[in-house]
């Protein structure tokens, strides 16, 4: 039995987790104090966000540092001055100074997350932007590190296994609104008033920012196009175009923008710096090897991002259909695999059910529980497919994709490993999908 499903559990080590994050504190001199922190919370959105909010500082000339799911690091860091510090890493920084994020996990442990952090300080980092998600609030991991301004992009129904409410899931991301001096908060999203009072608890309207689509807020997207390579709106004065697709993007580059002008960057600089984010890694990439059928790999694993990714995309021809490969993680939230079946069976032509970082539960018993959900919205028999393993999932989909036809390949993005009940195995989506697609172009 894992003794982190005994009740209690999470309540009873939250002491050992508030004096680990102190030690590491003091370990590193709190380096978090010496950086100007924008810390970005939510369901979804939170990684394309904090990668919109880096790039747009860095062109801006603001040396800016980055901790997300997907990667950290800071311009200007490379293998050798990590191997100067005694700091190993799998995979060396890239030409951003950027290394990418092995551990399924987005906040990292208060150990791993100060070191990292004085890293970034000490290579000359005026601003971090921050990653943080409810379990770390509720975990205490970011002790000492002061938030200057909080974003927060959603919140849907995620994490219930941890939080087992949902105020109580909503009430953990607020935290990160009482540390912070200043907010930025989607209008649209129908929390966004427990995330008002949290900053505003003390203070007045000049401490925070509303952004949205549908409902009166300080930024607000008009004039909206929507295409297969980006966005476009207009926001006052400011015309955004984004090199990322999808109606989602449009809240993430508004956070941005708001973060922005909040920080007094011109509005080109402001303009110019979202549109310089070509993608991000995991999130809707579009895989092009010369096939007549579109590819997309994306992390969407929530009942929301599923919504999204589906109503943001269509088949390239009218005939065309949609093919959605998905899974549901282990010793996770249950209670949303039917609803995420219900959803993709809603929008897809075929579904097929693979794993997704089992862990120790049955990938055959997860399947069905997604494939209740595909035949409540209708879906046949022979519409579902159950291929537990998911490079041979991968490949199926790809030989059944006709010309027009899209294939969705949903759930891990960006991860490198696919942890199994014997322990993590190295997996990439991106990696098998293409292979798959050279394979299918050499026979």
């Amino acid at each position: 039995m894992n003794i982190k499903n005994l009740s209690g559990y999470n309540t009873a080590v939250l002491p050992y987790h508030l004096a680990q994050s102190l030690v590491a504190g003091i370990r590193y001199g709190f380096p978090g104090k010496k950086l100007r922190v924008i810390g970005v919370t939510g369901t979804n959105g939170k990684t394309t966000t904090c990668f919109m909010l880096w790039k747009m500082l860095n062109v801006a000339g603001h040396k800016t540092g980055l901790l997300t799911t997907v990667g950290w690091g800071v311009p200007g860091l490379t293998a050798e001055k990590l191997k100067q510090l005694g700091v190993k890493t799998d995979t060396p920084p890239d030409r951003d100074g950027l290394i990418k994020q092995i551990e399924h996990m987005t906040t990292a442990d208060s150990f791993t997350l100060n070191r990292r952090i004085k890293i970034i300080q000490d290579e000359g980092a005026e601003f971090l932007i921050l990653e943080t998600t409810s379990h770390a609030l509720s975990q205490f991991r970011t002790l000492g590190i002061p938030i200057e301004i909080a974003v927060m992009t959603n919140v849907t129904h995620e994490h219930l296994d941890y939080h087992k409410t949902f105020d109580r899931y909503v009430a953990a991301k607020a935290k990160l609104f009482k540390k912070a001096k200043y907010g930025v908060i989607n209008r649209d999203d129908p929390s966004y008033r427990v995330f008002k009072k949290a900053i505003n608890g003390r203070s007045s309207k000049e401490n925070y920012a509303f952004y949205g689509i549908k409902n009166p807020a300080d930024f607000r997207a008009t004039s909206i196009n929507l295409s297969a390579s980006g966005v476009e709106y207009t926001c006052g004065d400011i015309k955004i175009k984004t090199q990322i697709p999808g109606e989602f993007n449009i809240y993430n580059s508004l956070a941005a923008l708001a973060v922005g002008k909040k920080l007094g960057l011109p509005d080109d600089k402001i303009s110019i710096g979202i549109h310089a984010l070509k993608e991000v890694e995991g999130r809707m990439n579009r895989l092009d090897l010369g096939q007549k059928f579109e590819v997309i790999v994306d992390f969407a694993h929530t009942p929301d991002a599923f919504e999204k990714v589906f109503t943001s995309v269509k088949a390239p021809s009218k005939t065309g259909h949609i093919i959605s490969l998905f899974g549901g993680a282990g010793q996770r939230d249950k209670t949303t695999r039917k609803e995420r079946g219900e959803i993709a069976g809603k929008y897809s032509d075929i579904c097929i059910l693979t794993e997704d970082d089992p862990r120790d539960e049955s990938p055959a018993e997860i399947a069905e529980m997604f494939k209740i959900g595909c035949k409540k919205a209708g879906m046949k028999d022979d519409q579902i497919i159950i291929e537990l393993d998911r490079k041979a999932a991968i490949e199926r989909a790809i030989n059944l994709a006709k010309p027009g036809d899209l294939v969705l390949v949903l759930g891990k993005g960006h991860e490198k490993t696919i942890l199994r009940a014997d322990g993590p195995h190295p997996f990439e989506d991106l990696k098998v999908t293409a292979a798959a697609l050279k394979n299918l172009k050499t026979s």
